[in-house]
């Protein structure tokens, strides 16, 4: 091979180099210490998290979705509590929807040091979900839900395009029609016995184009709660359309117990 030809294949050589290490990928962040625990709410299940669990891992968090049996609050809770047994470090206990219910109650354990509300309920002390819905009037996306002989309650696909999910693709919205998980309705008569939130820092996302809980009704339990706000455009599943907003909203919560 001539002196000019090696002088090249070297230049090339070098090249490629170069432009493999301007191209590398950043090296993952140091795994944390905290677990973020999602629980899911009524017609749904853990996969409704799914947007948002790569974008809290790629933060160095442990993630663990719940997948409660909607047979009751108590069951609910119960399931909540044994996820957070399971972990060593402390956590963070978010909740969606029904899931805010659950998380106010299960939220007492002691590692759960932060809680975060999207579109959830928040209930107070002696009081039921239903309870928290009594000044508002009910929401749109309520009005068709069908309730089965044995007591528990669905949403038919069409309400989960125009009024749980109208923020997602059709096919998103099949999906979660598909996978929803009907909820015992008599869950949401029961109340609640030491709200966490009284005693623990808490975020709430409020989803402005909600019908499934009035958005108002959302910022009054907001308020109540005294929580660190963010408000979005969003359907009730903010998580599932807005995942890189309300991943921001968790990893502050996270972020203030580190």
């Amino acid at each position: 091979m001539s002196s000019i030809r090696i002088a090249a294949f070297t230049s090339l050589i070098a090249l490629g180099a170069s432009c493999s290490s301007s191209t590398k990928a950043d090296p993952p962040p140091p795994p944390s210490q905290t677990t973020v625990v999602l629980v899911h709410g009524a017609f749904a299940d853990g996969s409704s998290w799914a947007n948002v669990i790569p974008l809290l891992q790629a933060k160095g968090l442990h993630v663990v979705a719940v997948q409660n049996p909607l047979t009751s609050l108590s069951d609910d809770v119960q399931t909540t509590k044994r996820a957070i047994a399971g972990q060593s470090g402390p956590v963070v206990l978010v909740g969606h929807s029904w899931g805010g219910t659950v998380i106010t109650e299960a939220g007492n354990d002691d590692k759960v040091k932060a809680l975060v509300y999207v579109a959830a309920f928040a209930p107070s002390a002696g009081q039921s979900t239903a309870d928290t819905s009594k000044d508002f009037p009910p929401p749109p996306g309520l009005a068709t839900l069908k309730v089965d002989a044995f007591g528990f309650g669905s949403l038919p696909p069409e309400t989960v395009r125009n009024h749980f999910a109208p923020d997602v693709s059709p096919d998103v919205a099949n999906i979660i029609a598909t996978t929803q998980g009907p909820i015992r309705v008599s869950a949401f008569e029961e109340k609640i016995h030491t709200p966490a939130w009284a005693s623990k820092p808490n975020w709430y996302v409020v989803a402005a184009n909600d019908h499934m809980i009035q958005p108002n009704q959302e910022r009054a339990m907001a308020k109540t709660i005294h929580a660190q706000v963010t408000e979005l455009a969003s359907s009730h599943v903010a998580m599932v359309s807005h995942p890189q907003e309300v991943a921001n909203v968790i990893l502050a919560a996270a972020d203030g117990i580190d």
